[in-house]
């Protein structure tokens, strides 16, 4: 087909079809004939539906994805990501076309442009935060929509298409009156793309958006700002051209081959810098700034020597992150020294390549290379682009970065959404009963179905990234055996795979309980010993708890002839009645020696009673229990007052050492990582032992329950205390 038949659709949909033929001879400049040709393909198929239609911001859209196209060429990406650029607002306002986009432009670029979409819900998810979050919950919430937003992509042109996009949708709007829409953008802006755009490393993208959301949110800060850097600008430009000529004689004197240049200044770092450092502009050190370009790195340390030989090194500001790089692989020579007339100056060296990186980041490396393609699948690309998007703040140490590193080439996850907008990560190939599992154990045992994104779909069904799930439980029920399956797929965690088995396991070990007490209560009717100690039975068995004793019954593995031996031994014969008003100390079964006095009770076992879990000092009483021994209760336990009076017998405590008594705390606090591990410092270091603990977080809350044993409620009541003063915790009470 001829130009200027090529050009003939563009005449109905465009009012300037001379500059669309220009910008198309403008690509076919720069790249082969087939690429330029795929290129005016794709704009040929969406220009069409661009014809006459804005974005929300009133820019034309072919106007819009035109710009983003230029500045992926700008970049150096190829031209599959230049033309997924061009047509994904085409499968965004016509998704009929996508089946003509992929016969016409082939899978790699219909798959780009669908990814891109795909990303859109991210700035849903983003817009839609609930404004009555807590600081913490709303960063640990943006936080969580980056990463899936990284997960939910399969090739990293992905994100940078998105990235340019959202530069571009800035710029737009930057001169748009106030209102939502630009608000929302530059928020968005602000919290995920330019994060994302600093992990990546493509610092053009990241500077741009960062001005640009400051110049929208915060209009007072951004000019005063910028009205200080253009404050005697000249005269600065005039300095800095002094500095580089003596850098340059002094470099070609030395025989380094360098390029040296002014670096400019970003009003969006400056303004963090002023914050985080709570200094005023004239502090800043690198307002005038100057970069040295050299072609090795003995070179960039040879400059380095020379610059601090030609002024003077201001202690602490010089950093090597050539020997050292950053977590996204950002390389270069940082120095602040006092340049002529004593001002101060900073200078970054750098080699060629370090610089390219610099700039470009990740794009450096999908560079177009004619007659060869990136190497790698693209699985090896999102391996490798985890290897890049270290979360520095999570690092600690290269150990702790190496298992990072393995984790992330080993193990795949992926990010759904709960029905509120909560991100939750699971491992690839996880099910909607996974999900329930882990948003609650009880969610998951009454799990009968389940939504994906409003759709009905089995129990067994994938997981995919970005998709909404919600679960239909039942009021009551267990799970199915069927789950335990590995040939049906219904389980992918372990941890999900654990918990219904142990469901199991507790369903047949209170049914062997049950069983096993009724077949003792005949045993023991039977030799008219119904008022014996059954924990001093229990021991006799060598169980050291009574409900493991009753299953070994249940189960038929303590037979009728092995109860009989034991009955009628004299070790298991019930104790004599002691005599009236004696007070004796019993062994407590809380963990320690008991010290609770029993008015005319003798060598029976005390049990604290679980309903109230008394503890010294407060007031106590004990009931009588059939086989038992003495239950001790708080004299102001609601059930004391449903037992039966003639059971009730005075109870006091003594002072045996080292006692210890189980009492229940709960807390409340707003979920965080570390959180638990906190708390548990706290109880450690008042060497408070816990013996059992359950905790549930649904919504960025977090509410915790703990089984510990205390010495007294002097104790108790300083661990709360410590426990409210952990961040994050709003209440901490004995329940």
């Amino acid at each position: 087909m001829s130009d200027a038949a090529k050009f003939s659709q563009f005449r109905q949909v465009s009012d300037d079809d001379t500059a669309l033929a220009a910008w198309l001879a403008a690509v076919r400049a720069r790249m082969p004939p087939s690429e330029a040709e795929k290129v005016a393909k794709a704009i040929g198929l969406a220009a069409p539906t661009y014809a006459n239609r804005s974005l929300a911001s009133g820019e034309p859209v072919l106007a819009h994805v035109l710009a983003v196209a230029d500045r992926l060429l700008q970049l150096k990406l190829d031209h599959e990501t230049v033309a997924a650029a061009l047509v994904f607002r085409c499968l965004e306002l016509a998704p009929d076309l996508a089946a003509q986009c992929r016969e016409r432009l082939g899978s790699a670029v219909s798959g780009l442009a669908e990814g891109v979409l795909r990303m859109a819900q991210i700035g849903a998810l983003a817009s839609g935060r609930q404004g009555g979050q807590r600081p913490a919950e709303q960063v640990a919430q943006l936080e969580a929509l980056r990463k899936m937003l990284l997960a939910m992509v399969q090739d990293v042109r992905v994100v940078l298409i998105k990235l340019v996009d959202q530069a571009q949708e800035l710029r737009s709007v930057v001169r748009l009156t106030e209102g939502p829409l630009r608000q929302s953008i530059a928020e968005l802006a602000r919290d995920i793309f330019a994060p994302l755009a600093n992990r990546l490393g493509v610092w053009q993208l990241k500077w741009e958006l960062e001005d640009l959301s400051l110049r929208i949110l915060e209009p007072d800060a951004y000019k005063k700002v910028a009205g200080l850097l253009d404050e005697k600008r000249a005269d600065r430009e005039r300095y800095i051209e002094g500095v580089i000529t003596v850098l340059r004689q002094e470099l070609g004197r030395a025989g380094i081959v360098a390029e040296v240049t002014g670096r400019p200044k970003h009003i969006f770092s400056i303004y963090k810098k002023m914050q985080i450092k709570n200094i005023d502009f004239a502090l800043l050190y690198d307002v005038r700034a100057v970069r040295i370009l050299v072609a090795s790195i003995k070179d960039c340390y040879a400059a380095l020597g020379l610059v601090h030989h030609l002024w003077s090194p201001i202690p602490k500001e010089v950093d090597d992150y050539i020997a050292r790089p950053k977590s996204n692989g950002y390389r270069s020579l940082h120095t602040a020294v006092v340049g002529p007339e004593a001002k101060a100056i900073e200078v970054q060296i750098r080699t060629h390549e370090m610089h390219q990186n610099s700039e470009l980041g990740v794009a450096a490396h999908w560079r177009y290379k004619e007659g060869s393609r990136p190497e790698g699948s693209y699985d090896q690309k999102i391996a490798w682009l985890r290897q890049i998007l270290e979360w520095k703040d999570e690092v600690r140490d290269t150990s702790e970065l190496a298992e990072q590193f393995r984790t992330g080439l080993t193990e795949d996850t992926v990010y759904v959404l709960t029905p509120q907008g909560r991100v939750i990560d699971l491992p690839r190939g996880a099910t909607p009963i996974d999900f329930a599992y882990h948003v609650h154990s009880e969610l998951g045992h009454r799990c009968r179905g389940a939504k994906l994104d409003g759709a009905m779909a089995p129990l067994n069904t994938p997981l995919r990234n970005g998709q909404r799930v919600e679960i239909l439980a039942a009021k009551q029920g267990g799970p199915s055996r069927d789950w335990l399956n590995p040939q049906l797929g219904y389980l992918k965690s372990p941890g999900a795979r654990t918990k219904v088995r142990q469901w199991f396991n507790r369903q047949n070990y209170v049914a062997e309980v049950t069983q096993g007490r009724a077949l003792l209560d005949r045993e023991l009717q039977r030799h008219g010993k119904t008022a014996l100690n059954l924990d001093q039975l229990a021991g006799v068995f060598g169980h050291a708890k009574t409900s493991d004793f009753l299953a070994e019954v249940g189960r038929g593995e303590i037979g009728p002839k092995q109860l009989h031996d034991a009955l009628v031994s004299p070790d298991a014969t019930p104790p004599s009645t002691p005599a009236a008003d004696t007070l004796v100390a019993r062994k407590s079964r809380s963990g320690g020696q008991g010290s609770v006095l029993v008015v005319g009770v003798d060598r029976l076992l005390t049990t604290p009673a679980k309903c109230c879990k008394p503890a010294p000092p407060e007031p106590i009483i004990g009931f009588v229990t059939r086989g038992r021994g003495v239950s001790v209760h708080r004299a102001g336990c609601v059930n004391v007052k449903r037992l039966d009076p003639e059971r009730m017998v005075t109870a006091e405590w003594g002072a045996a050492a080292g006692a210890t008594f189980a009492v229940d705390i709960e807390i409340d606090a707003i979920d965080r990582t570390g959180l638990l591990r906190d708390i548990s410092e706290v109880l450690s270091r008042e060497r408070i032992n816990v013996t059992a603990t359950k905790s549930l977080s649904t919504d960025f809350a977090a509410r915790m329950r703990f089984t510990v044993e205390v010495t007294d409620l002097d104790q108790l009541r300083r661990a709360l205390a410590l426990i409210r003063e952990v961040r994050g915790v709003t209440r901490a009470l004995r329940r």
